[in-house]
């Protein structure tokens, strides 16, 4: 069994270290899908404020891990991406769960080409201004994301092309599967 829990600040390049891995075979456990599963049937709003504000909530209510227990069970396969990851109570989780197994990447790309990503991704609950990147940013490292980072087996560095990024993915998710 191989699981491989990805790690990185919004927009930094985890949905495409996503893409290539499921065209490798390996099976996706999203945490954000997790949460927002969770907050439709609380009836939270569909924004970053308010799936966030949910999702710190529940950390707050049951502990940071809380969100790593309920994905879990989830993983059935032996190649298996758990993607977002936000903070060392969580890795710990699936350290537990599946053991030496687990490897931490992280990805990184600066701030501004993450903002850009962001809002060139359209998604719904894509900052509207700077402050707003701003103050997301700072609620997920208040959870601990920067010292998940810090900890990481692997570093993998976005910021030149995406065909270079798919390229160190690859060569990451094949010599060591």
């Amino acid at each position: 069994m191989r699981v491989v829990v990805l790690a990185g600040m919004p927009g930094s390049g985890k949905e495409e270290f996503v893409l290539v891995a499921r065209a490798l075979g390996y099976d996706v456990v999203h945490m954000g899908d997790v949460v927002r599963a969770e907050a439709t049937k609380q009836n939270v709003k569909n924004t970053d404020k308010g799936v966030g504000g949910f999702a710190n909530a529940e950390r707050q209510s049951h502990g940071y891990d809380i969100w790593a227990k309920r994905c879990v069970p989830y993983v059935h396969k032996p190649r298996t991406i758990i993607d977002g990851s936000r903070g060392l109570d969580e890795l710990e989780v699936f350290r537990k769960a599946f053991g030496d197994e687990v490897e931490l990447v992280a990805i990184y790309a600066p701030q501004k080409q993450r903002y850009r990503r962001l809002i060139e991704r359209g998604r719904e609950d894509a900052p509207r201004s700077w402050e707003e990147f701003s103050e997301r940013d700072r609620r997920e490292l208040s959870w601990g994301l920067g010292s998940l980072i810090a900890m990481a087996d692997v570093m993998l560095v976005n910021e030149g092309t995406l065909e270079d990024f798919k390229r160190a993915c690859k060569m990451y998710l094949e010599g060591r599967g």
